[in-house]
């Protein structure tokens, strides 16, 4: 394992300290690294908490500020956070209107973000997100895995929350964009987590793991590595079946990175999915590549497609500033 690393016990707390140095002027850390949130709060505005095991950074941390999350919870590598983080964000960030949890659909985050929601004495809604289609259930799920999709939903909702809307009204629209958004990933490498210090699982060089989750959980299947077009159609065409996207219909498509993809072939991948869409007949409206939901150091990209309005439309274009996401601010 080559990484950089002092003490694999130490190394969450110490990129934790990095990111609230490096990003001070938008966000603070709490008390004992429970949890990250906005440096400065917008009084009677519904607060956006989310959170999960951490090594999918950007996510969930580096999307806390204007126009998305207040406040954002990491857990161990790959581990869900504890209820009494969540309850602790809630009590930091939330100024009067309540609170939303966003949470991806694994049993871990599920379980523990129920119990922070009995725990917290103030009103809690919450949005579960299972945007991913490659399997039904996996290691760490029943039902659908949350995965790049999440950042659309803590987008739009954030969006809507700077608007002063409604704690239900907030719900609803998460709700809404969660099942208007559809993601798939391919896996080129296995990622390795610092405490296992070798890679989760091992693959040929001439092999890519199809449908594969972001913890490097098993996918729809193991197969011999295509050339980038032929990727990015088995990955579009279950995308574009559940969608049932009809021609004429706006979309967002986002092509993230799992962590160790270079930018160059990200954007080979968005012109091959693209290609894809304007065959379907859909209308690219807006876009974005990068490494935003990441699997550590996994060589891969996912696919992500939302199905926008002109509500949408609106709420995607408004201000963001975070670590991770800025325009408009």
């Amino acid at each position: 394992m080559k990484k950089f690393v002092n003490d694999v016990e130490t190394v969450l707390s110490e990129s934790l300290d990095g990111f609230a140095a490096a990003h001070a002027d938008i966000v603070v850390l709490g008390p004992e690294r429970k949890f990250v949130r906005r440096r400065s709060l917008t009084h009677g505005k519904v607060a956006l908490i989310s959170g999960g095991g951490s090594g999918h950074e950007p996510l969930h941390a580096g999307f806390v500020g204007l126009g998305m999350l207040d406040a954002a919870c990491p857990g161990q590598v790959f581990t869900s956070p504890t209820p009494d983080q969540m309850v602790e964000a809630a009590e930091a960030v939330d100024t009067g209107a309540g609170c939303l949890f966003i949470v991806k659909n694994y049993e871990g985050d599920v379980m523990n973000f129920e119990m922070a929601v009995e725990m917290a004495g103030r009103k809690v809604l919450t949005v579960v997100t299972d945007d991913d289609v490659a399997v039904e259930n996996s290691l760490y799920t029943t039902g659908r895995r949350g995965v790049a999709g999440t950042l659309v939903v803590e987008k739009m909702v954030g969006a809507a929350a700077e608007a002063k809307a409604g704690l239900a009204e907030l719900q609803t629209l998460g709700q809404q964009v969660n099942s208007q958004t559809r993601s798939m990933g391919v896996a080129l490498t296995s990622c390795t987590v610092p405490a296992a210090g070798k890679p989760t699982f091992e693959i040929s060089d001439d092999e890519m793991e199809f449908g594969v989750g972001i913890h490097g959980e098993p996918g729809r299947r193991r197969v011999r590595l295509e050339k980038a077009d032929r990727i990015a159609e088995d990955l579009m065409a279950p995308i574009l079946a559940d969608l049932a996207i009809r021609p004429g219909t706006p979309v967002l498509l986002l092509v993230n990175g799992f962590g160790g993809t270079p930018a160059m072939e990200l954007y080979l991948m968005f012109d091959s999915a693209k290609r894809l869409l304007d065959n379907a007949g859909a209308i690219l409206a807006r876009s974005l590549v990068g490494p935003y939901v990441t699997s550590l150091d996994m060589a891969g990209c996912s696919l992500t497609v939302t199905v926008l309005d002109d509500v949408l439309i609106r709420l995607w274009d408004q201000p963001v500033h975070t670590a991770a996401l800025r325009w408009g601010a």
